[in-house]
């Protein structure tokens, strides 16, 4: 077994609707994730799958419970400790990519890297290695009007991992594609996740995608229903 990179402990979500009402969304999960694995979460829309990605990631906090990566608790850090730790540990990849349209997509994928302090020519030699990786380098000086929508988030793709994160989390990262661009985006999520043996968590509403996984964490009503073990899918 790898170690457990991320936990959730009696984790709850509760947003106010209103002078007095509110609305539990998370009603206590707890998981446990081993490094280099690949979980999908699914369940019906409004059962707190993209609430609880955004929990693990740090872009949201819980109401109540614990969020651990690699032991530390990212639950109470402040602001700027929090911006820091999401930029060195977690890539994200989004339902729509969020390119900035005026860089090429070379820039886009070093943008975390620059924010982050790297050396610049050290990160740019990573960037065109992972743009390589992701098959577009070919594509590097092309803005993101250029691209095709598979294109796009293929660059944001290279984008979450130019900081080589600890974490990948994905939030319905093909919905906004074909078929056929979807099949591709997956195909190379997986390998990219299988070679680098990066910890990948996706939210989808594909079965046929959640059935690639290692595991499928299913949410109904806020909490967790099952979850189903791939046994035949797990990283030797």
């Amino acid at each position: 077994m790898n170690k457990i990179i991320l936990q959730t402990q009696n984790l709850h979500k509760v947003y106010s609707t209103g002078r007095s009402d509110s609305l539990e969304v998370l009603k206590g999960i707890d998981l446990a994730i081993a490094g280099g694995e690949i979980i999908t979460i699914i369940g019906p829309s409004g059962v707190g799958k993209s609430t609880l990605l955004h929990l693990i990631g740090g872009l949201d906090r819980p109401s109540q419970g614990r969020v651990l990566i690699d032991g530390e608790d990212i639950s109470d850090y402040d602001d700027t400790r929090l911006a820091g730790f999401r930029n060195r540990t977690i890539g994200f990849v989004f339902q729509f990519h969020h390119l900035l349209p005026e860089f090429t997509a070379l820039e886009n994928v070093m943008m975390p890297g620059l924010i982050a302090g790297h050396d610049k020519p050290v990160l740019q030699e990573r960037a065109l290695a992972l743009l390589d990786r992701v098959g577009l380098g070919g594509r590097i000086k092309h803005r993101p009007k250029e691209l095709s929508g598979g294109e796009q988030q293929r660059v944001a793709v290279a984008r979450a991992l130019i900081n080589s994160p600890r974490l990948l989390l994905a939030d319905e990262p093909s919905g906004n594609l074909d078929t056929e661009s979807a099949n591709s985006l997956h195909d190379m999520l997986w390998e990219v996740s299988r070679q680098l043996h990066q910890t990948l968590v996706v939210v989808t509403h594909n079965r046929d995608l959640a059935d690639r996984s290692d595991r499928i964490i299913e949410l109904y009503n806020g909490r967790i229903k099952n979850i189903t073990s791939n046994q035949s899918n797990k990283t030797i």
